[in-house]
This record gives C-alpha cells, sequence and structure tokens, in this order.
C-alpha cells in the first residue's frame, strides 16, 4: 500500500462459473457490486472496476476472497495487491454481523467480505508473496505427495485382495523393501494373477521377469527363492473363484502402475526444480531432509521471508508449537487442531529421519521421553525446535550447524534455572 491510507476494499464471492464482486469505502458505504464470468473477459472487467475506483500499481486495492488458488487469484496478485484468503468458516462468523436471519447469498457474501477487510484487515494474513519458483515448486511437491498416498491407498487394497486367495504372494514381496511397489512384484503378479499360474512360472519364466524388472544382481538366487515361495501349501480359494480375485487384481494392477509411475516422474521434476532454488542448500543442510521432504517444506513454507514476523508464527502455522487456553481458573495447553496439515505431515517425517542422522535430535527427543513425553509428543517437541532452526537459518542465510543448534544449556542458565 506504500504507507497510504487504504479507502476502499474489495469482496469477490468465488464460484465456478462466475463471482461477485463488491467495494465498499472507508465508512461501509457501498460503492459497486457486478457478477462477472469466470474466464479472461471476467477477470478484465474485474481489473477495470477496481481502477475506476483508484486501484493503481502504486496503492492497489485490497481484495478478500474464499479460496486462495485458481486462475482469478493468479490474475488479481499480480503486482503489489495484497489478497486475504479468508476461511469460509470465518466469513459466516462475519455474516452474523449484519443480520440474524443467517439467510446467505452470493452478493451479500461478497459484500461481507469487503467489511471484513474493512473492519479487521489488521488481522487477517494476505497470501504469501511467494515467487514462481517456489509456486512451482509447491505444485509439484504436493501432487507429489499426493501420488504418493494414492500409491499407498491402492497398495493396500491390492495387499488385502491378496490376502483373500494368494497369501503366497505376500510372503514372497511383503518383506521386501518397497513391498508390493517394487517393480519386480508388479511384474511378477502381472505375469501371475493367480496362485496356480504362479506355481507354474519356472525359473527360467521368473529370471525373465526379474531382469524385465531391472534386477542386475543376485537373479538366480531371487528366483530360486521366489520359485520356492510361489510353489509352497497354502490355502486355496475354488478354481473359479480364484480366476476371478486374478482379474480383479489385474484390474488393480493397471492402476498401480499408474501411480507408481506417477509418483516416479513427479519426484524427479521436483527435484530438478528444487535444486534450482536458492534455498535448497540450507534445507538440504538439516539432519533428516532429503530432496523430497525438503521439498515439502519448501513447499507449505514459501520463500516470502516476511511471511512470518519470528519463528513463533512458523511454528503456529505447522501446529507444532503447543496453543494455551486460559479462563478464569481454568488453563489448558494442548495441540493445534488448526494448522497446515501438509507440512505438520512433513515434520514427523523430519523428525523421525533426524534421530539417525543427528546426535542432538536423538539426545533432544531422549531427553523429552524421560521428562514423560509420548513418543508422538517428544515428536512434535523436536519437530518445533527444527522449525525454530530453519526460520533463523532462512533468515540469515547460513547453514544448519549441529554444535550450535544442540548446544549444552551454558553454566549461567543452569544456575538461572535453579
Amino acid at each position: 500500500m506504500m504507507g497510504e491510507r487504504v479507502t476502499v476494499f474489495c469482496g469477490i464471492d468465488w464460484a465456478e462459473r462466475h463471482h461477485d464482486i463488491a467495494l465498499v469505502d472507508e465508512s461501509g458505504e457501498l460503492l459497486a457490486k457486478r457478477r462477472i464470468s469466470d474466464d479472461a473477459a471476467g477477470y478484465r472487467m474485474l481489473l477495470e472496476l477496481l481502477a475506476e475506483h483508484g486501484d493503481s500499481p502504486e496503492s492497489p486495492i485490497p481484495v478478500a476472497i474464499e479460496t486462495s488458488r485458481g486462475l482469478l487469484v493468479a490474475a488479481l496478485r499480480t503486482g503489489s495487491r495484497k489478497v486475504f484468503s479468508i476461511n469460509p468458516l470465518a466469513a459466516s462468523r462475519y455474516r452474523d454481523r449484519h443480520g440474524v436471519s443467517r439467510k446467505k447469498s452470493d452478493p451479500g457474501d461478497a459484500l461481507v467480505l469487503a467489511n471484513i477487510l474493512r473492519t479487521d484487515m489488521a488481522v487477517h494474513r494476505p497470501l504469501p508473496a511467494d515467487s514462481e519458483q517456489a509456486q512451482a515448486i509447491a505444485v509439484l511437491a504436493r501432487a507429489q505427495q499426493d501420488a504418493v498416498w494414492n500409491r499407498q491407498q491402492i497398495g493396500n487394497q491390492i495387499r488385502s485382495l491378496l490376502r483373500e486367495y494368494y497369501p503366497a504372494a505376500l510372503d514372497a514381496f511383503l518383506a521386501k523393501q518397497g513391498g508390493l511397489a517394487r517393480e519386480e512384484a508388479r511384474v511378477i503378479l502381472a505375469k501371475a494373477p493367480t496362485p496356480a499360474e504362479g506355481s507354474r512360472l519356472s525359473l527360467s519364466q521368473l529370471r525373465s521377469a526379474l531382469r524385465r524388472a531391472g534386477r542386475v544382481r543376485g537373479v538366480e538366487e531371487e528366483a530360486d527363492r521366489l520359485r520356492g515361495v510361489l510353489r509352497a501349501e497354502y490355502a486355496r480359494q475354488p478354481a473359479v473363484v480364484e480366476n476371478a480375485f486374478g482379474r480383479q487384481l489385474l484390474a488393480l494392477l493397471k492402476q498401480f502402475e499408474a501411480a507408481c509411475q506417477a509418483s516416479d516422474d513427479l519426484a524427479e521434476a521436483v527435484d530438478a526444480h528444487f535444486r534450482a532454488h536458492p534455498d535448497a542448500e540450507i534445507l538440504l543442510s538439516f539432519p533428516g531432509l532429503g530432496v523430497q521432504l525438503a521439498a515439502r517444506v519448501l513447499a507449505e513454507t514459501g520463500d516470502d521471508r516476511n511471511r512470518f514476523a519470528d519463528a513463533r508464527g512458523l511454528k503456529a502455522y505447522a501446529g507444532s508449537a503447543p496453543i494455551t487456553r486460559a479462563s478464569g481458573k481454568k488453563h489448558y495447553v494442548g495441540r493445534r487442531m488448526v494448522k497446515n496439515n501438509r507440512l505438520h505431515h512433513a515434520g514427523y517425517l523430519w523428525a523421525f529421519s533426524s534421530l539417525r542422522s543427528s546426535p542432538g535430535a536423538q539426545a533432544h527427543y531422549r531427553h523429552r521421553r524421560d521428562l514423560g513425553d509420548w513418543h508422538a509428543q517428544a515428536q512434535r517437541h523436536l519437530f518445533n525446535r527444527l522449525l525454530g532452526q530453519l526460520f533463523h537459518c532462512l533468515q540469515k542465510r547460513v547453514l544448519f550447524d549441529e554444535e550450535r543448534a544442540f548446544a549444552p544449556p551454558s553454566r549461567s542458565s543452569l544456575a538461572a534455572a535453579a
């Protein structure tokens, strides 16, 4: 806003095919309202409407909308405009301030959103000014994470199905790293989707399948092991039922193959984009952070250094910092339920991985367990500390230092505590 006083506020009620616009002044008077289409012509009409009421590159009109994604938001975020993504639940609370009938209308919601900025803009956070590179990493990292979750879901379906009629396949592949997601498992199950077909596989067929799956070493030994497992004695379904299960397995394997391929392709794209980002070296210097996990952390925290005023804001956003509620004589400290779930999930993986690569992290975790924390509590506390260190390193542009990050308390601090 370039230090100038804001006198016009815009609210947009977003919908799939059209959007309702409302502009109000600082006294709450409705200046304009309009409905635009969800296309380039509609976006152009919106920008022209804003320009008519004083919008300029030096003093852009702030906008409130109930979403943070989409082409409309991208069109609004050009330049230095502040765009506020208002939670629909919060907007519904504001709606009750203007009427008790609880009626809802799209133009009325646009007016409510505009008035939210007019009265309470200081308590709402605008969308971060992340670079285009960081936004691209966010798209790819989230897509890769979704692909991994989808792969896991289909893999669990296959595992449950095999338990119904093909336990030999579970014994053959589940003990291996990657389990059913291994390419060897997918190739052999596609070639022998039933126990009868699996027991008929010869050594040459198994060797050929293993090589087709990319195996180079230990082909003979693995083929011998698989033949022994697949020909062992197990309980069997009737032949007709077994064949029906086999058809179902083949259908699931097609989805599984696509999910595994999508996960691998997106992982390569994440790797290429993330390593080119200026923050990559700092993130990868932290224990427990590989490329994929570090990219997920960057995707959710962004590279706008002004997004969080201090480390406490980042910790609250990630849900690692506890929340305190006090009323009268009651005092409650508990975990946060409202948080960035993707960052919170990445945090548990990060904290768990750091235990094996950082003596300081391991000592911190053991200290929290000795104090009585459960495993999840100790991990969350470790994640909370790692986030504080990450905030410091990104702000100061320095790499992670194990000795400074987990330095033992000084004698003066111990004396003060005593």
